[in-house]
């Protein structure tokens, strides 16, 4: 594929692999794009009326041919017409109406995953999808049935604030999160840099239930940054996430990296939340020659297998992959696939568990569809939605923290430094 369009998002239609993969803060998921409906320009012709409007009995009844005949839709217009006659406060608004249905019948699924936008959310969704964003820089996710941070991003208002992977989210300005869905919540903490989002939380580990004020702001991380570790011989690279300008960055980085010639390779891929599932699969292709990156199994068992692609420039570079509980949806095919193929060490903590394929699909009348599709599974056919990617070698802490010799003011002692265990366990595997 030509390096110059593997990454580029398709008009109207995207697909990617989020953690219901919305960055909250970047309130983005940018992934890969498909085909557009080639019906569409008939639909708009059916349901809009001579004045260019929607005209709601017609987009309600434009497919009443392929409803199950277990299902009476009476009932549909019997509610619709007791709120119309009866709801206290009148008059209804039917294109409200007709879309909160909709927004229901996908809610119905029980995916977190899977939403339908109104034509307003749509588009403001479409935005994210282009990497248009301001925000907090943190995505999240569910877990347990509970709002949870799943990365924030590095030098980002949520990490600055003190957010960190497992943070469990309890309200946003007040309103409880108890059955949120996560597009929603992103709703919620997006918003115009300068302005202030209040998250009530409990940080990972730990009971007490504080409030954090933020504020949102531009969020221009750069996906790359590579360094050789003094008196080593060792690269470090990390990625913070696979948007679609990663894979230029990241092919820059192998060039460089590659004029050191390193003795061996540090890939930190802790709190990547994962991106465009094309990017993932250039980088990981560059350490497996040939054969499976990531297979996709969709509802009807049609199985797709991703190959190896490209130059192959890390291949034979002893690698340690860091990865952690933030690692999400792409970071877990790569760190699936290079385990998997026994070219790496995956060093830290089990990761999040994303491997869901979802479309995002803008329809005729400008809304959105976001669905998942399918689900994704290791060259050696592990399943990692739900399950994550266990590391070889586990740490039970990633980092410690180095305090003062003196006492403060308070009579306490000030963190001077932070031990970053995981580099330190890569250079012991690497054996430098």
């Amino acid at each position: 594929m030509d390096s110059n369009n593997k990454s580029a998002p398709v008009k109207n239609k995207k697909r990617y692999f989020l953690y219901a993969f919305l960055m909250v803060a970047f309130l983005t998921t940018t992934f890969l794009g498909g085909v557009a409906l080639g019906s569409s320009l008939m639909v708009k012709n059916e349901i809009f009326s001579d004045s260019g409007e929607v005209e709601i009995s017609k987009v309600i009844n434009l497919y009443s041919k392929t409803r199950s005949e277990e299902i009476n839709f009476e009932q549909y217009w019997e509610i619709w017409n007791k709120i119309k006659k009866s709801y206290v406060d009148q008059p209804v608004d039917e294109v409200d109406l007709f879309y909160g249905s909709l927004v229901g019948m996908v809610a119905a699924l029980g995916d977190p995953h899977s939403v339908y936008f109104p034509p307003v959310e749509a588009t403001e969704f479409s935005k994210n999808l282009a990497g248009e964003f301001e925000g907090i820089g943190a995505e999240i996710g569910i877990r347990d049935g509970q709002l949870t941070i799943i990365a924030p991003l590095p030098e980002s208002p949520a990490e600055k604030a003190g957010l960190t992977s497992g943070d469990k989210i309890y309200a946003i300005d007040g309103e409880d999160t108890a059955g949120m869905e996560v597009d929603i919540a992103v709703s919620k903490i997006r918003g115009p840099g300068g302005t202030e989002v209040k998250l009530t939380i409990t940080h990972n580990g730990f009971e007490t239930i504080e409030d954090v004020i933020i504020k949102r702001d531009k969020i221009n991380v750069p996906t790359i940054a590579h360094r050789v570790i003094e008196d080593t011989g060792i690269v470090y690279l990390r990625i913070s996430y696979f948007n679609q300008d990663t894979w230029f960055d990241f092919d820059k980085a192998v060039r460089e990296v590659l004029e050191k010639s390193p003795k061996g390779l540090i890939l930190d891929l802790r709190s990547n939340p994962g991106g465009y599932l094309e990017t993932a699969i250039d980088v990981a292709s560059e350490w497996v020659r040939q054969g499976i990156i990531v297979t996709e199994k969709n509802g009807q068992d049609v199985v797709l297998e991703h190959k190896s692609r490209g130059a192959h420039r890390f291949v034979d570079l002893p690698t340690v992959v860091l990865v952690d509980e933030g690692s999400a949806s792409g970071s877990e095919i790569v760190a699936g696939a290079l385990q998997d193929h026994g070219v790496a060490e995956i060093v830290g903590a089990t990761t999040f568990g994303k491997g869901s394929v979802q479309d995002f699909e803008v329809l005729s009348d400008g809304s959105g569809l976001k669905l998942t599709i399918a689900k994704w599974f290791t060259p050696s056919d592990r399943v990692i939605d739900g399950k994550g990617i266990e590391p070889d070698i586990v740490l039970e802490e990633m980092f410690t923290p180095v305090y003062s010799e003196e006492k403060n003011a308070e009579g306490g002692f000030d963190i001077v430094d932070v031990v970053d265990k995981g580099i330190e366990k890569a250079l012991e595997i690497l054996d430098i």
